[in-house]
């Protein structure tokens, strides 16, 4: 065995879930009861729109004219532009100039509204589109941040303590992908011990690797062996979507080889992939929304209409980030108004294109998990359920514009998304909801606390955050004084201490470890 998985293997936590007594005892259930856990969000309020149809067509008609007259390079991949000009492109160089309305036919006429994400676990498949929300955490920091340690390189472990506790976070759906880069393994092999480590530590969906094609069809193989007869569909005869894939536009209108490569690789195994232009306004697109988003949509119509023409019917999914940054220093900035009124629109022109949608998280600029870090994620996750966002990247973990991912921020997050569980829930308007009895029993000048109604509903009436704190002050103090910050630090050493591995077939884990570590024979040593 890989000594890094061995390690894994020997590192796991295997203590039952378990709460002391008293006050950490209730606290506990508490915390189990705030979030009934729940495979993915099915929304029941409205989207929220910025922009009317005469506005949304004008931005429609403007990606257009970028698809036409500007074009969209594809760089250094000859098979992606002999794909256009058999499609009806005009290819000059690497250059594809797009017949007006050809991307866009080409995306709806193939691409499903909605599809499955199959987990390891069937109880944790996700349905990305429609009107669902499928949360998954931060990507991609090459640091992490705790109260204990500050900031450093992250490490294998790092990884796995972040699928752990993604695993056991209730408002969290999916594990999600590169959650920070282990920088204490060669970069051309860090691939497999992190998929290994969603495979083995979590059982809920995962996402594949994208800076190299091998490195994609490495993550095919081992999916392949991880869901065994279950890989293929016997009614259809193509492979499940087992994989979802971030595969992003080197903006402005650019797609290089690796992004290319990489899509290639998953759109012809039928995995899905989000096309996402990233964006930092002003540097990367115009400084204004509509020019942003007219930007955004025509590189994303682009590389939807690439992954149809690769594969007729592979999951696809409009993918948006957009930022803007100081123009002052050039500092990418986040939870400022332009960038939610993107997201708001990006989320509409998907709707009406009739594919899954990606924005949102939590995102923020600041340094540490403090009140800037709260507020600017806030700004950037209230929008993002308001809008109707499907899959979420980014929902917990995020600082430091992502180059840090936070263990106490990842914990203030996963409550905060607890908490738009039931904001997207709506107004329950079921004779319960409507409480008559209970008006009926109290009356005028009574209290409702004693109520037959109140009896049956205190323990999920409310939403009850594991981690603020709404005591008296005296026993705030009492219990340390401690800020939002120090108490997320007590639970994510909790959690980990209480992680129990999901259970996974022996055979199976055998499997994908001989190869592993076949294909990690075949590397050379060198860390590159």
């Amino acid at each position: 065995m890989d000594d890094a998985l061995a390690t894994a293997e020997t590192q796991a936590p295997r203590s039952g879930r378990r709460a002391g007594g008293g006050r950490e005892a209730k606290r506990a259930a508490r915390s189990a009861r705030s979030v009934q856990s729940a495979p993915y969000i099915t929304r029941k309020i409205p989207y929220y729109e910025v922009l009317d149809e005469e506005g949304l067509q004008t931005i429609e008609r403007n990606a257009d004219t970028i698809l036409e007259e500007t074009g969209i390079d594809f760089r250094d991949d000859a098979e992606a532009l002999e794909l256009f000009r058999a499609a009806g492109c005009d290819v000059k160089g690497e250059r594809v100039h797009f017949p007006r309305g050809l991307a866009r036919k080409l995306v709806q006429a193939t691409a499903p509204r909605e599809f499955t994400q199959y987990a390891r676990n069937p109880a944790h498949n996700v349905v990305i589109g429609g009107k669902n929300t499928v949360f998954a955490p931060a990507y991609g920091s090459p640091f992490v941040r705790d109260l204990d340690k500050g900031r450093r390189y992250a490490t294998i472990q790092d990884f796995q303590n972040f699928v752990k506790l993604t695993y056991m976070a209730n408002s969290l759906h999916h594990s999600g992908g590169t959650i920070c880069e282990p920088v204490d393994l060669p970069v051309n092999k860090r691939h497999f011990d992190m998929v290994y480590a969603h495979m083995k530590y979590s059982d809920k969906p995962f996402m594949g690797s994208v800076t190299h094609p091998d490195r994609a069809r490495d993550r095919v193989e081992m999916a392949k062996r991880l869901f065994g007869d279950d890989y293929v569909d016997p009614a259809t005869g193509r492979p499940r979507t087992v994989i979802i894939n971030l595969i992003n536009a080197n903006s402005p209108m650019t797609f290089d080889e690796t992004m290319l490569g990489a899509a290639k690789v998953y759109a012809r195994a039928n995995q899905a992939t989000i096309i996402t232009p990233f964006i930092l306004a002003g540097a990367m697109s115009p400084v204004t929304v509509a020019g942003t988003c007219a930007q955004t949509l025509a590189e994303a119509l682009a590389g939807m209409a690439f992954v149809q023409l690769c594969n007729p019917g592979a999951p696809v999914v409009l993918g948006s980030f957009a930022s803007s940054i100081s123009m002052q220093s050039g500092a990418p900035t986040f939870g400022t108004p332009e960038p939610a009124l993107v997201l708001y629109v990006m989320a509409a022109l998907a709707r009406r294109m009739g594919v899954p949608f990606r924005s949102g998280g939590g995102l923020c600029g600041s340094k540490i998990a403090d009140a800037q870090a709260a507020s600017e994620s806030a700004n950037t996750l209230l929008p993002t359920c308001h809008a109707g966002v499907n899959f979420v990247l980014h929902t917990a973990g995020w600082l430091e514009g992502g180059l840090s991912m936070g263990y106490e921020k990842f914990i203030m997050d996963a409550d905060q998304a607890g908490m738009m569980h039931t904001l997207m829930a709506g107004v329950d308007m079921s004779e319960n909801g409507q409480a008559m009895d209970a008006i009926r029993e109290v009356g005028p000048g009574k209290h409702f606390l004693g109520c037959a109604h109140t009896q049956a509903n205190f323990e999920t009436a409310f939403y009850r955050s594991p981690i603020t704190d709404n005591n008296s002050y005296e026993q705030w103090e009492a219990e340390g004084a401690r800020d939002l910050a120090q108490r997320a630090n007590a639970t994510w050493k909790k959690n980990l201490a209480e992680y129990e591995m999901p259970p996974m077939d022996v055979a199976v884990d055998e499997a994908i470890l001989d190869y592993v570590n076949r294909r990690k024979a075949s590397f050379p040593d060198s860390n590159v």
